[in-house]
């Protein structure tokens, strides 16, 4: 079965830095990546590289940065006030905010976002809510370990169930 809109589709892959070669992530037989293929779920020159694989199949190819997870922008540093940080007792949590932390938070529209402290003064705390692999150029290798149909109902919530991906 090949690689192709609707389908379930499970993977081993190394992703490494393009230009340095430095390991950033790898999955395993135990926790391969699966997800639903062609719901722009995952990185859209990732899919068009995989498409129509199928099991047994390998894949080595780069994707650069602007085509992955952007570049990265000052418009996505932000100062927040120091006492969003507050503790009840007016102080801030040194052990969770502390320059090179990541820090969940949420904008005003109620998105999650993934900060990185990068500073933190009397008066704000500097942050950078880039992606963490913005401006980073992807190489990705790897094996297509399962290709099936997708169920009706994973087609329609737009994500894999069962096994490896989201459970209700």
């Amino acid at each position: 079965m090949k690689i192709e809109a609707n389908k379930v589709v499970s993977l081993n892959y190394k992703l490494t830095n393009h230009k340095t070669g430095e390991k950033i992530e790898e999955t395993t037989a135990e926790h391969p990546m699966v997800f639903l293929f062609g719901v722009q779920a995952i990185i859209p020159d990732f899919e068009v590289n995989i498409s129509g694989k199928t099991i047994g199949d390998t894949f080595a190819f780069a994707i650069e940065s602007a085509d992955a997870y952007g570049t990265p922008s000052d418009e996505q540093i932000a100062m927040i006030p120091l006492d969003v940080f507050f503790m009840e007792d007016g102080k801030v949590n040194t052990e969770e905010i502390y320059v090179g932390a990541k820090v969940p938070m949420s904008d005003n529209e109620g998105h999650q976002l993934l900060g990185t402290v990068l500073d933190i003064n009397e008066e704000f705390v500097k942050m950078d809510f880039n992606h963490p692999l913005a401006g980073i150029d992807l190489h990705f290798e790897g094996e297509i370990i399962g290709v099936r149909e997708a169920s009706e109902e994973e087609v329609a919530h737009g994500h894999v169930h069962g096994e490896h991906g989201h459970q209700h």
